[in-house]
C-alpha cells in the first residue's frame, strides 16, 4: 500500500517536495534545541498527485490553466473554480483514509494546513495564498484536506504563481495536520524589523487568542522590538477583538472584555523569551525569520517558521565592524540585479573597490565617513548627484553610527584641475581618440582565442580604464559640468533665474545619447514611405528580420538605414553596464516599438527641426540673459563672464556621454569575443547552454577556457540566486546591520499631496502618465510624460516624443538628466516609489523647476 503520511518528526528542511514548504520547515523545527512545535502528521504530495493524475478531466483543466494568458483574467478564474470543485468532490483513497484514521488516534481537534512545494521559498512565502483550517473536529480532517488541495487554485493563489513565474503543472500540494492548541495569546515575531530590514532588531506582535486574528489583520495587534536582549520600544494597542477555538470546532470572532482591552498581552520577560527562542530559530535555518507563535500555561509553541522573502542581503565583510555601503546602481542608473559575468566585469573596470549583495555592487564609505576632513566631502558629492543618498549618509553620521577616528585620513583625491580652453577641436580630438583605440581593439582581437584572449581583454581592461580616466579626459568633462552649475547659481543669484543652464545648454554638439534619439527619426524618415515594410515591421516577432527586408520595396535602403544605426548603436541596451544584457544588435526587435512610432508620429525632417528647434531656444535664451545681465552693477564684465560659461558649458556639456559610450562599445567587443569561447564549451559539452557563461565570474571563465570544465551544480545555483534577487528592490544606502536607511528630501516648499524629488530640467507641463518598466513595453505617445525607475542610455529615443521624465532614480548629471535638458523636457528625478505611487493613464503636472508631481485627474 502507498504510504501517504508522514510524522512530522519524520521530515526535514530538503523534504519540501514531498511535505510542501510549511511541512519541511515544520518537521526542521522539531530539530531546533528549546523549541516546542506542536505534534503532528504531513499527509504527502504523493496523495495529492494520486488525486490529480488518476483524473484525465482535472489533469486537462490544470494544462489549460498553464496555457492561458495572466491577462484572461475571466478564463483564469473559471477554469480555477472547476478545478476547485472536482478536488473538493474527488473521492480519498482507501489508503489514505486508513492511514489518516490511524493517525487521527484519540479524537480532539486539529489544525488542518496548506503546505504547497512552492511555499516559503527564499524568493516566494506564498503567505496566505492557499487555505488553512483551525479547530477541525477528527471526523472532519479528510474533507478539510481536500478543501486544502482545492485551495491550490483559489484565484489570489493563481494569481500569484502566475506574477512570480510559477508553473501550475508543477506545483503540489501536502497537508500539515497537528494537534490544535489553545492560545491564550498568539502572534508573530519577525527575527528582522520589517520596516528597516535591520537584523539586530526583532519585532513582535501579539494579541489575545488565535493568531489568526493578528495574521489576517482583525485585531491592532501590540507592538514590541527589541534589541540587545532589550525592549526598546513597546506599542500597546486597543484590542477590541480576539479570535477563538470554538468548543464545537472552528473558530469564532469575539469581543474582548472592557478591561483587558488596552491591557500588554505579554511581559517584557516573555517578549524576550520569545526572541530568544526565534533567534535560535534564525541560527538553525541560516536566515531572518517570520515566526508564528502561541503561548499556553505551558510555555510558548512555534506553529510555523518561514523565510523572510523581502530583506535584500547584507554585503560581506571580513569584520564585524560597523559599515555603510552605498549602492553603485543607484549612480549608474540600473539597479536590476546583474548576473556574475556582468558584476565581475564592471569590478575590474571600476576602480573603486566594491561589495556584491543581491546582484547588485555597494561601494563601502566607512572609511570616509569616520574621517573628519573626508565626511562631509563624500557627503556633498554624493548628495549633489543624489540627493536621498546625501540625506540617509547624514542620518547614519548623526546617529555616531561610524565612529570618527582619531588618526586622520589624508585626503588622497587630486586637486581640481584647471578648465581646459574652450576649444571644439578638444572635444574632437578626444572622440577621435577613443574610436582610434575602439578600431585598433576590434583588428587585435580578431586574432586571438582560449586563454590567451582571456589575457588579452584583461590587458585591454586596463587601457580602457586609461582612457576614461586620464587627465584630459576627466578635465574635458567636468569642464561642461562645472561651468552649468556656474550658470545655474550665478543666474538664479542675479537674476533669480532658475535652471537657466537647462535652457542654454538644449542641442548641444557632440552628444552622442540625444544624437542616437535623433538618428532613429532619420531611420524612421527612411522607412515611412515604404508601406510594405512597415507593415512588415509590425509583424516581426525574431531577431533575424533585417535579412527578410531585401523582399518588400524599399527594403534594401531600409535595411541599410537599420544596419547603419546598429553600427553606430548596437552596442547599447537598457541595462547597458551589464555585458549580459543583450545589446540592440543583438536583439534588434527591441528597437522596433520606437521605431514604429516615430514612423507614426512624427514627419519627415523631425530630427533635423527638433535640433535646431533645441539650438534656437538656447541662443534666444543666451541674448536674453546677457542682456538682463549687462543691466546689473558691473553688467558688462558680468555679461563676459556669462558668455565665457555659456561657451564652455556648450562646448563641454554633449562630451559627458562619451567616455560611457566609448566603454560601452569597448564592453561589446568583449562579449563577442567571450560568446564565441563560450560557444566552443558549449561544442564540447562543457555548458548546457551558451547564455550559461554569464553565470560565471570573468576568473572562472579564464579556467573554465583552460580546462574545458565548468561546474554546471555552480551554474544551476547562480541561477536560482538571480531569480530571486530580480525579486529584491535595493536600498540607495545600507548598513552592515541589514537596515536600509532611507533619505529624505527637507526642502518642504511644495504643494500638499506632490511628490517631490530633484529637479533636473527646467519647466512645467501637464499630460499624460506613462509608467514604463522596460523601453518597448509601453511606448508613450507624444505628449505624454513618462515615469520609470530609472533610464540610462538606451532609453533616449522615447525623449523625443514625451512632454516630461520622471524616474525614481537619477541625479543632475546622470544620463537622463543631461538628455532632457538637451530635448528641452522638464524633468524631476529621484522621486522615491514614482512607479507605485503615479498610476498609468493618471493626468499629471510635473514641475521640473521646483521639483515636484501633481496628481491631476485619475486614469
Amino acid at each position: 500500500m502507498t504510504r501517504y503520511i508522514r510524522e512530522l518528526s519524520e521530515i526535514d528542511r530538503t523534504d519540501a517536495e514531498l511535505a510542501g514548504g510549511k511541512g519541511a520547515h515544520l518537521g526542521e523545527l522539531l530539530r531546533v534545541d528549546g523549541v516546542d512545535a506542536p505534534p503532528g502528521f504531513c499527509v504527502t504530495t504523493d496523495a495529492y498527485r494520486g488525486i490529480v493524475d488518476n483524473d484525465p478531466a482535472i489533469l486537462n483543466d490544470i494544462e489549460t490553466l498553464a496555457r492561458t494568458e495572466h491577462d484572461d483574467v475571466d478564463g483564469l478564474r473559471a477554469l480555477s473554480a472547476t478545478i476547485r470543485k472536482a478536488l473538493e468532490e474527488a473521492t480519498v483513497p482507501d489508503g489514505l483514509v486508513q492511514q489518516v484514521e490511524a493517525a487521527l488516534t484519540g479524537g480532539g481537534f486539529y489544525a488542518v494546513r496548506s503546505s504547497a512545494t512552492a511555499e516559503d521559498l527564499p524568493s516566494a512565502s506564498f503567505a496566505g495564498q492557499q487555505d488553512s483550517f483551525l479547530n477541525v473536529p477528527s471526523g472532519d480532517v479528510l474533507e478539510h484536506v481536500k478543501r486544502c488541495w482545492a485551495s491550490l487554485f483559489t484565484d489570489r493563489a493563481v494569481s500569484y504563481r502566475v506574477s512570480h513565474g510559477f508553473d501550475h503543472r508543477r506545483v503540489n500540494m501536502a497537508v500539515v495536520v497537528q494537534r490544535m492548541v489553545v492560545p491564550e495569546v498568539s502572534g508573530v515575531v519577525f527575527t528582522a524589523d520589517p520596516v528597516t530590514s535591520n537584523r539586530t532588531v526583532a519585532s513582535v506582535e501579539a494579541a489575545f487568542g488565535l493568531g489568526e486574528a493578528v495574521v489576517s489583520g482583525t485585531v491592532n495587534p501590540d507592538v514590541y522590538t527589541v534589541r540587545d536582549s532589550r525592549v526598546v520600544t513597546k506599542e500597546i494597542a486597543t484590542k477590541q477583538l480576539a479570535v477563538h477555538a470554538d468548543p464545537g470546532g472552528g473558530t469564532a470572532t469575539v469581543d474582548v472584555e472592557e478591561d483587558r482591552r488596552r491591557q500588554p498581552v505579554l511581559t517584557d520577560a516573555q517578549v524576550l523569551e520569545l526572541v530568544r527562542c526565534a533567534r535560535r530559530i534564525e541560527a538553525h535555518f541560516g536566515a531572518p525569520q517570520d515566526i508564528e507563535w502561541c503561548l499556553t500555561d505551558t510555555g510558548f509553541h512555534i506553529v510555523q517558521s518561514r523565510p523572510i522573502t523581502t530583506l535584500f542581503p547584507v554585503p560581506e565583510t571580513d569584520d564585524d565592524r560597523n559599515r555603510v555601503f552605498v549602492s553603485v546602481g543607484h549612480q549608474q542608473m540600473m539597479t536590476d540585479p546583474m548576473k556574475p559575468l556582468g558584476v565581475s566585469m564592471w569590478c575590474l573596470i571600476s576602480p573603486a573597490p566594491m561589495r556584491q549583495a543581491g546582484g547588485r555592487l555597494f561601494v563601502d564609505v566607512t572609511d570616509r565617513l569616520a574621517s573628519p576632513s573626508l565626511r562631509s566631502a563624500v557627503i556633498k558629492a554624493l548628495g549633489t548627484s543624489d540627493p536621498l543618498i546625501g540625506d540617509a549618509l547624514d542620518t547614519v553620521v548623526a546617529r555616531g553610527f561610524v565612529p570618527e577616528i582619531s588618526a586622520d585620513l589624508p585626503n588622497t583625491a587630486p586637486p581640481a584641475p584647471p578648465p581646459p580652453a574652450t576649444d571644439p577641436d578638444i572635444v574632437t580630438g578626444l572622440i577621435e581618440r577613443n574610436r582610434s583605440s575602439l578600431a585598433a581593439l576590434e583588428d587585435a582581437v580578431e586574432s586571438k582565442s582560449g586563454t590567451e584572449l582571456l589575457e588579452f581583454i584583461l590587458t585591454d581592461i586596463g587601457r580602457l580604464r586609461q582612457l576614461m580616466f586620464a587627465p584630459d579626459n576627466h578635465r574635458a568633462v567636468m569642464a561642461g559640468m562645472d561651468a552649468l552649475s556656474w550658470l545655474n547659481e550665478h543666474l538664479d543669484a542675479w537674476l533669480g533665474e532658475k535652471s537657466a543652464g537647462d535652457v542654454l545648454t538644449q542641442s548641444a554638439p557632440n552628444n552622442v545619447t540625444s544624437q542616437m534619439g535623433l538618428a532613429l527619426l532619420d531611420v524612421a524618415d527612411t522607412i515611412r514611405p515604404h508601406g510594405e515594410v512597415v507593415d512588415f515591421l509590425h509583424r516581426v516577432e525574431h531577431d533575424d528580420f533585417l535579412t527578410e527586408l531585401d523582399a518588400y520595396p524599399g527594403g534594401t535602403r531600409s535595411r541599410e538605414a537599420l544596419e547603419d544605426f546598429l553600427d553606430a548603436y548596437g552596442m547599447r541596451c537598457a541595462g547597458e553596464i551589464d555585458i549580459t544584457r543583450p545589446r540592440w544588435s543583438e536583439n534588434p526587435t527591441a528597437l522596433l516599438p520606437m521605431l514604429l512610432a516615430d514612423i507614426t508620429h512624427f514627419d519627415a525632417g523631425a530630427a533635423t527641426q527638433r535640433f535646431e528647434q533645441g539650438r534656437r531656444e538656447a541662443a534666444e535664451k543666451e541674448r536674453e540673459l546677457l542682456e538682463r545681465v549687462r543691466l546689473l552693477p558691473d553688467g558688462d564684465t558680468k555679461a563676459d563672464e556669462v558668455k565665457q560659461m555659456i561657451d564652455r558649458a556648450r562646448t563641454f556639456i554633449g562630451y559627458r556621454e562619451h567616455p560611457k559610450y566609448s566603454m560601452v562599445c569597448r564592453m561589446f567587443v568583449y562579449k563577442k569575443a567571450l560568446l564565441r569561447e563560450a560557444d566552443r564549451l558549449f561544442a564540447a559539452g562543457a555548458l548546457d547552454d551558451r547564455n550559461d557563461v554569464y553565470f560565471l565570474t570573468f576568473r572562472e571563465l579564464q579556467a573554465a577556457v583552460e580546462t574545458g570544465q565548468v561546474d554546471r551544480s555552480l551554474v544551476e545555483g547562480r541561477k536560482a540566486a538571480f531569480d530571486v534577487h530580480r525579486t529584491l528592490r535595493p536600498p540607495r544606502v545600507m548598513t552592515s546591520e541589514g537596515e536600509a536607511v532611507v533619505g529624505v528630501y527637507r526642502d518642504n516648499d511644495r504643494p500638499d499631496g506632490s511628490l517631490v524629488g530633484l529637479p533636473v530640467s527646467a519647466g512645467t507641463v501637464e499630460g499624460r502618465a506613462r509608467v514604463v518598466h522596460n523601453p518597448g513595453d509601453i511606448v508613450p505617445d507624444p505628449g505624454d510624460i513618462l515615469v520609470t525607475e530609472h533610464t540610462d542610455p538606451s532609453w533616449s529615443p522615447l525623449f523625443v516624443a514625451v512632454s516630461g521624465l520622471v524616474t525614481e532614480v537619477g541625479g543632475l548629471m546622470t544620463h537622463g538628466s543631461v538628455v532632457a535638458r538637451e530635448y528641452g523636457l522638464p524633468a524631476v528625478v529621484g522621486v522615491e516609489n514614482a512607479t507605485r505611487l503615479i498610476r498609468d493613464g493618471q493626468r499629471i503636472r510635473l514641475n521640473g523647476t521646483d521639483g515636484y508631481i501633481e496628481v491631476l485627474a485619475d486614469v
